[in-house]
């Protein structure tokens, strides 16, 4: 970008570095024009002309002396500051050069076209901000004039109510969140719908899924309607699935008055039940979805539309709602056996819970759901979000996969099913039933609590459940049962678990959150802004376990997930195969400095929380171990009593040599079953084609977890393990207790099944 920010650029001239300038929406719409895939064209009113606006109407004082007093909990006055705001940005005139610009390039659109006219927030030194949702868009806007006039209204919806209390309860400087407007051509969609390029409940990466509706997409994503839905299988491009919905509306462009816009109308009965989307759009569709996972490396959340026999794709984003939990879609069904099945619809949101229903009429009712109901609803919105946080799980009787209820609910962890129809109808407040999110299944009466699990082959009566849970919050093993962590805003909610530590804290999250890649820190000399924003996460987990100990595994991003970090295609190099390559020990050898902004947070947070550790990933010689240490060394962190320095053992080197690696210095090792089983069977997991091979109970790598075990105890060092393997396999628990392992480290959800199962094997143990 030249010195003097423009305020008003094209869709070819930007890419997904330019965030900051044009919003999420516009860097990802310019990265797809310069990549040749079919996005309707348009351009970004920049966030450089909205501060431009700002500075030339003197506004941000004035906005400031309405916001200065506000309370946000009254929800009245937070109201009228939202609405004298707006209004004063609204009445502003915009700066002559903005507007002309507005106008040059809407005219260079074609005469009198129809554009979308989008919000996208920007925010500078706020890593954990997520403003979507927040802001208003406008479809089917025509005219230089109307454009420029939406244009202003979307810079006044920064101030709707709900992104002002966000920014309040984020405590968010209010002028460091700017906001950016794309200007895109309007696609009059036949047919629209949204896509993801993996399974985005089960997860499975052999398929892509996809969502149809008739008419424009505003309606699926709020869930007002049902969508088809259909799989592909990635290595044939075969359709697997089809379920063909009712859709009795349809939103379609209307001209009144000489003016374009948006009009729900009925559709007629013979289309209410036709497949949406013909079989060789489908196909077509799938494949642009596929190459977008190529082009950015992460699987995708795909907005797609049907205009005149052609596909556009509308936008695109990473699907950030990605885990490791596995649910058995069979456990679920034992577990609710002997329960009268009342509903049933689309699985949103995998999971296995029981609570009392809160029936849900409209956002005014939200202050009635209380923790642990299951919320009832026609749809969802934004402003239902207070309400799903509060929830163990979320029915709603329109929606598909990929309607806002079911985003949200996977975002936040709470189990989901859509499309029901009649769930308003037929529950009740008050009454008892249970969620299956994996089958897409609601049942009268309830059953304990707790993730769908492969141990569990009964139903369990609720006095069980009472003493179960006293068990689970009481009871001590040997070994000791740690967490997996990512997301710092679980950290004090596991933390009050029955739970020994954290075994592995992972970084890449963190890393992501803060969203530019360190090297681009380095450059812009702002290396304490990285290590500040590391910092304040590391210190909500260490301080929400102390003094039990949190293991901080340093970053393990591959090439290809650092190019998606803001800079990052300028530092990182690509790879044929990136899981082989620049990753691990190896990365901090070469790169020394990004690692030691690291070390310096972890030295800096040690200062008032010592149970913070540090484990190394992926060492592929002894002597990168060596070079690693010394670096460590070099900035003050030392073994001690009080501060332990790991190595993780997941490749069939660190296996075969790990005397050598132990006699370099270590207090523990803790074991990735999914790396070692990949490199031990030379399979990836994540090739369809291929992932049959994977089995993390190959005798080859039972063979490698007996030995590192054992000669760990042997040795004096602590072992652990914290790929999923433990979580899915039980079996495998009780053999890893008899190999004489320190800790299991696991997923939240698998925390008090986990303890059950070492206790179990401990107590078999000891009678043999």
């Amino acid at each position: 970008m030249p010195e003097k920010l423009p305020l008003v650029i094209d869709f070819k001239k930007v890419d997904k570095d330019d965030i900051l300038l044009v919003g999420g929406k516009g860097a990802n719409l310019g990265e797809m024009t310069k990549a040749g895939f079919p996005v309707p064209p348009g351009f970004v009113v920049t966030s450089a002309s909205y501060w431009k606006f700002l500075a030339d109407n003197h506004l941000r004082t004035k906005i400031s002396e309405l916001l200065k007093s506000l309370d946000v909990r009254k929800s009245d006055e937070l109201a009228r500051v939202s609405r004298q705001i707006k209004e004063m940005i609204v009445h502003s005139p915009i700066p002559e050069e903005v507007s002309q610009k507005i106008i040059k390039s809407y005219l260079e659109l074609g005469n009198n076209a129809l554009v979308a006219v989008r919000s996208s927030a920007t925010a500078e030194d706020l890593p954990d901000a997520s403003f979507a949702g927040q802001q208003d868009s406008f479809l089917n806007v025509v005219g230089e004039s109307n454009v420029v006039d939406f244009v202003r209204k979307a810079w006044a919806s920064l101030f709707n109510p709900r992104a002002i209390f966000y920014r309040e309860q984020k405590n968010f400087d209010h002028f460091k969140v700017g906001i950016a407007v794309p200007v895109q051509k309007m696609i009059q969609s036949e047919v629209s719908g949204v896509m993801f390029t993996i399974n985005p409940v089960s997860q499975d990466k052999s398929s892509v899924v996809i969502e149809a509706i008739f008419g424009l997409g505003e309606m699926i994503v709020q869930g007002a309607v049902t969508p088809d839905h259909y799989e592909v299988l990635k290595r044939n491009l075969e359709i697997v699935k089809k379920s063909v919905n009712r859709q009795t509306k349809i939103m379609i462009k209307t001209i009144k008055d000489h003016a374009a816009g948006n009009e729900v109308k009925s559709l007629p009965a013979w289309k209410q039940t036709t497949q949406k989307l013909q079989d060789k759009y489908i196909v077509e569709v799938a494949k642009l979805g596929m190459d977008l996972y190529q082009h950015y490396f992460f699987p995708q959340d795909v907005e797609w539309a049907l205009e005149k026999g052609k596909i556009y794709i509308i936008q695109t984003r990473p699907i950030t709602t990605l885990d490791n939990k596995i649910y058995s879609e069979e456990s679920g069904k034992i577990a609710t056996k002997g329960l009268t099945k009342i509903l049933s619809g689309e699985p949103a949101s995998p999971g296995l819970v029981s609570g009392p229903v809160r029936l849900i009429k409209s956002v005014k009712e939200i202050h009635n759901v209380k923790p642990g109901d299951i919320l009832v609803m026609e749809m969802t919105s934004p402003d239902f979000v207070p309400a799903m946080r509060k929830a163990v799980a979320v029915v709603t009787d329109q929606g598909g996969q990929t309607s806002h209820a079911a985003i949200v609910s996977r975002e936040l962890g709470v189990v989901c099913v859509v499309g029901t129809q009649i769930a308003t109808k037929k529950l009740k407040s008050g009454s008892i039933v249970t969620v299956n999110g994996v089958s897409g299944e609601v049942f009268a009466g309830g059953i304990s609590n707790k993730p769908i699990t492969q141990y569990s082959n009964k139903p369990i009566t609720q006095s069980e459940e009472i003493s179960e849970k006293i068990k689970f919050d009481t009871l001590k093993t040997a070994t000791k049962v740690y967490v997996n962590l990512a997301e710092p805003e679980l950290a004090e909610k596991i933390a009050a678990e029955n739970v020994d530590g954290i075994g592995l804290l992972r970084a890449e999250f963190m890393i992501a959150q803060i969203g530019v890649h360190p090297k681009k820190f380095i450059q812009d000399k702002k290396t304490h802004e990285f290590v500040a924003a590391l910092k304040t996460d590391l210190t909500k987990f260490v301080e929400a376990f102390y003094p039990r100990p949190v293991v901080y595994r340093a970053t393990d991003f591959r090439t290809n997930e650092y190019r998606n970090l803001k800079g990052g295609d300028r530092f990182e190099p690509i790879e044929p195969n990136p899981m082989l390559g620049f990753r691990g020990a190896s990365r901090y050898i070469t790169d020394s400095e990004v690692f030691e902004l690291e070390l310096k947070a972890i030295r800096e947070v040690r200062e008032k929380f010592p149970n913070l550790h540090l484990m190394i990933p992926f060492v592929r010689n002894v002597n990168e171990l060596k070079e690693v240490k010394k670096i460590v060394y070099g900035t003050g962190l030392r073994r001690n009593q009080n501060f332990q320095f790991w190595m993780m053992a997941e490749l069939p080197v660190n296996v075969i040599l790990i005397d050598d690696f132990i006699d370099v210095g270590i207090d523990g090792i803790s074991i990735g079953t999914n790396d070692l089983t990949m490199l031990t069977l030379g399979t990836d997991r994540d090739n369809e084609t291929v992932a049959k091979a994977y089995d993390e109970l190959n005798s080859a790598v039972l063979w490698s977890l007996e030995r590192l075990i054992t000669t760990a105890t042997k040795r004096g060092v602590t072992s652990s393990i914290c790929g999923q393997a433990p979580s899915i396999y039980p079996e495998l628990v009780e053999k890893l207790v008899k190999w004489g392992i320190t800790s299991v480290s696991i997923a939240p959800d698998r925390i008090n099944p986990t303890r059950k199962l070492v206790y179990e094997a401990e107590r078999k143990n000891l009678c043999h």
